[in-house]
Order: structure tokens, then sequence, then C-alpha cells
């Protein structure tokens, strides 16, 4: 079932008629990261020349359909911009139909970008999201959605409203197929969590719980549905490892017997290395932000780890103030990052510039802008900017 609105286009118009972008160098020739300023439509069609099937993240936060326009401060945009202040950083103006549209046609680049084993993780509201979702579920395909993850983006609120306080947004995340990265993120067990997960004691005084050594599933005709030290499994369930496995386990004193004669296989503390991450994520963004929207670094971090590894190639299409840019160098992984808006690519490289040494070096990335009017004259002053500037 997919979601129906005026000026709905064929995906084949779509990736046949939109146009190229011209992509000037303006530094950094050669470098494997590109921050790239201009128009991401039909920059993202100029990459498919190159980079189609080869990005194996991507991490999206785009405008969320509020009919608004998002300013930078006076303080920011002295400290990132030669220019004046209260200067309108991006507008968010698209809403209903308009918006989706704009949104599926990126979402049809961006698969095709995507490798086999790529990822998208897109970061939006509650108010459109679950139209957005529609629109993910259209493009990629529903058996690739993995997950509706909720993000706590603030304090409580006390607004005096007919509705309860809104203190989350959202963030779809789809694979390309099923065989998709996944490194399996985990979270520190904290204090309470030990005394309420791990309650046993060993003669040692290692902390440990005990899971069953039997699983769901029909028994089976082969050794796992058999007898095991003279226990059945019970009814529907079969054991969860040969045999001959369970024997070992039993002798390394990893099984634990109940007085009725129940095995269960001991697990320690200080064997697991933390808690298995679940989809309620608590990541409150900047208080004082370079940037409009500017996202929390670490939750970036947590994304990219878990659906990319080292080497693998990022792309962000709405870098705004550049964190995925900054978590992916971070991460020793690959970026691709574009803009349209002047503040933006300021923020973005001023922050890049800002690494460690260690993380970062001025050739580190090529500096590219669409060749249509606009663009490139935003690159002469962007060269020409102390703070801002693009290469010395």
């Amino acid at each position: 079932m997919f979601i129906t609105y005026d000026n709905k286009k064929q995906e084949k118009d779509i990736l046949e008629n939109t146009s190229r972008a011209g992509l000037k160098i303006v530094s950094g020739k050669g470098a494997k990261n590109k921050l790239i300023h201009g128009d991401n439509l039909f920059i993202l069609k100029a990459l498919l020349d190159d980079y189609a099937g080869k990005v194996d993240l991507v991490y999206i936060d785009p405008p969320f359909a509020t009919n608004g326009h998002f300013k930078i401060s006076d303080e920011r945009a002295n400290t990132i911009s030669s220019g004046s202040g209260d200067a309108i950083a991006y507008s968010d103006t698209l809403v209903g139909g308009d918006f989706l549209e704009f949104l599926r046609e990126r979402l049809i680049f961006l698969r095709e970008l995507l490798s086999e084993r790529g990822s998208i993780y897109l970061h939006i509201d509650c108010k459109i999201g679950h139209y957005v979702k529609l629109v993910m579920d259209e493009v990629f395909g529903r058996k690739n959605f993995r997950n509706d993850i909720t993000r706590i983006k603030c304090n409580p609120k006390n607004f005096h409203r007919k509705a309860y306080g809104n203190i989350k947004d959202l963030i779809l995340f789809y694979s390309k197929s099923g065989s998709s990265i996944w490194n399996d993120p985990s979270l520190p067990f904290s204090e309470e969590d030990k005394r309420r997960l791990f309650k046993k004691f060993d003669k040692d005084g290692r902390r440990y719980t005990t899971i069953p050594l039997h699983a769901p599933g029909e028994t089976s005709s082969g050794k796992t549905g058999g007898r095991w030290q003279g226990a059945q499994p019970p009814k529907g369930r079969h054991w969860r490892t040969d045999p001959a496995v369970l024997d070992e386990w039993d002798g390394k004193g990893l099984v634990e017997w109940s007085a009725n004669g129940v095995p269960r296989k001991r697990i320690f503390l200080d064997e697991k290395e933390g808690k298995k991450m679940q989809d309620i994520w608590e990541f409150k963004d900047p208080q004082y932000p370079e940037y409009p929207t500017e996202k929390n670094l670490d939750l970036l971090k947590l994304i990219i780890e878990a659906s990319s590894n080292e080497g693998d190639l990022a792309l962000d299409c709405f870098c705004g103030s550049g964190t995925t840019l900054v978590a992916a160098q971070s991460l020793n992984r690959n970026w691709i990052g574009i803009d349209k808006s002047d503040h933006a690519i300021k923020a973005a490289k001023k922050r890049v510039m800002e690494l460690p040494e260690n993380l970062f070096t001025r050739h580190d990335f090529e500096f590219l802008v669409e060749e249509r009017g606009g663009s490139e004259r935003s690159a002469v002053k962007l060269k020409r900017d102390g703070a801002g500037a693009i290469c010395s």
C-alpha cells in the first residue's frame, strides 16, 4: 500500500529526468572525503556516476515540514562567517504532499547509491514522520524496515496545552537488503542492572544469572530433541545445542541443576560486554549549537559504529553543521556531506577543521560546488572568509 498525494511522479521519471549537477572542485582534489555545496537532488544524481551501490551508510536529518525559517544567532553567525548576524540558516517551507515528494525524490537516489550491505537512518519528528515511513516503505520495501527509534531530545517541558509534552522525535532505520552491516551495539550495565539481572554469586563471588538450556521450536528428531543426562526438553522445545556441547558446559561448571532436576546455563556478569541497545535512545542535542538543529555527536557515533565498518563510506545529504562528518572522520570512515546553505557549509567545514591533528589534516577532504551561479558565487566568498575558509 503506497501513500498518494498530488504531484507524485513516476520513479522512472525521477531517475531519468532529474538534472545532473556539474561539480567544480574548489580544493583538496583527489581526497576520498567530500564536502559539496549545492542542491542535493542534482548532486545525488551526479554522484551516481561514481558511487552507485558504493555508499554503506546514509544518515539524514532533513527539514521537518514546519513551514518556518531557522535563523542563526548573531554570536554564531559572527563565529562561522564574516557576515552580519540574524541570518536565515535554512528555510523549511515545503509542507504536505510537496514535502513528501521533495523527500521521496532524494530517497530514491539514496537507495541507488546504497550498497547491498548498506543502511539508511532518517531523522524526523512525530508530526510528519508517520507519513514519511509510508514513503520509505515504498522506496526501500517494507521487508527492509528495521526500527522506528524513539530519540529523547530534551528535558520535560511544562507548556500549557491540551496534549502531553513532546520530548521525542524519531529515527526511521531501513536496510538496502537482508545482508546489511550490523555490529550489534550494547550499553554498559548500570549498578542497578547488575543487582537486578545478576542476582546469584558462585563460590568465588562472581555475579551470574541462568538461562534455560532449551529453546522454542518443535522437538527435533535429531540429537537436540533427545534425552540428555536423563532430562527431556519440554514439549514444543529442544536443547539449545548438541548434547556434546552441553556435556562440555557441564564439565566446566556452567550448568546449574535446580532442586527438581531442571538444567540451566550460568551467564557471568564479568563475561558480558553490556546489555543490548533497545529502540529508545536518550541523546539530547547541544544546548548552544553552532548551527540550528545540530545533533548530538554521540548519537551519530552510535549509528555509524552500528551500521558501518572502518573504511566504509557514509553520506549525509542534509549535513547541516557537519555532525555526521565529524563522527565519521573520528571513527575512520570515509564520508560525503552535502548542503545548500552557506552557513551550513561554513559550520561543517569549521567543525571538521577543528578536529585534533591525529584525526584530520587539511587535505583530508575535497570541497566541491554545484556549477549553478549562486553556489559558485558562495564558494568564492567561502574562500575569502577567515574562519570559513575552504583552503589556504
